[in-house]
Formats: structure tokens, sequence, C-alpha cells
């Protein structure tokens, strides 16, 4: 029963520093911007990542849903940018976990103050030892 808890501990904190360094991707107020397959590797090879917007779904595999946001990251009209988690909530069954993540975002979007909070739902899975995010939905608040 011990060993039991003890491995979720390790496995809470393994997937803290996962969520963590995600979030922290998205931080261009260095200058510096991670390359991209340090993204991509947070996630399953097969993941799926969805965005709702407007009762409208938008689907995309890592690649997909990482090129855009590190050339906006990198481009110059989004300077100072970045996203946190705010609040969070995981249950861990064995090898499979669901996190729940309230965050705020905020930089200069074209010259102009830009502010913005969501939810995140993130689903993980540990393969190999190394916990991985194997879906990903979200939906920002309305401005």
């Amino acid at each position: 029963m011990c060993e039991h808890y003890a491995r979720e501990g390790v496995d809470r904190t393994d997937i803290d520093a996962l969520i963590r360094d995600f979030f922290d991707f998205f931080d261009n107020r260095s200058g510096v911007v991670s390359d991209e397959p340090r993204l991509i590797d947070f996630f399953a090879e097969k993941a799926v990542i969805v965005k709702s917007v407007d009762g409208k779904c938008e689907s995309f595999t890592p690649a997909e849903f990482v090129a855009p946001r590190v050339a906006l990251l990198r481009g110059g009209s989004l300077r100072d940018f970045h996203e946190q988690e705010e609040t969070s909530s995981t249950e861990i069954v064995g090898e499979i976990a669901v996190r729940s993540s309230r965050y705020s975002n905020s930089g200069l979007l074209d010259g102009k103050d830009f502010r913005g909070s969501g939810t995140k739902f993130f689903q993980l899975a540990k393969s190999a030892g190394r916990w991985r995010i194997v879906s990903l939905i979200w939906t920002d608040d309305p401005a």
C-alpha cells in the first residue's frame, strides 16, 4: 500500500514538471523561444489536440499545433508573452492521468496589451517510464 502512494507522489511530481514545462514553452519575454521538437516531445506520437471556439472544434496533430505557435512567438507581432497555469487538479490511476488547468496569459500583440485566460484539459499516459500528453483540449474565456 505505501509503495502505491510513493509511486503516485513521484508520478504527480513528474506530471507537474511536464505541465510546468509545457506552459513555460509559451514564453518569449527573454527573446528566446525553444525549438519545435522540444514542445512536440511533450506529446505522444499520435496525440490529439483540440481547441473549442464559438461552438466549433479545431483539431491538430502535435506538429500542426506547435509550428504556428512557435512562428507567432518568434515572429515579432507577439512580444513579452507568457502563459502560466493558475490552478490545477490532477487525477492519477495507474499509468493514466487527467489534469484540469486554469491558465492566464499576457503580452503585447501588434503593440497592444493582450491578456487572456481559459481552461485546458490534459489526458496523459506513462510509457517507458515517462509521462506524455495523449490529448489536450482547451477553450479560452470570452474576451
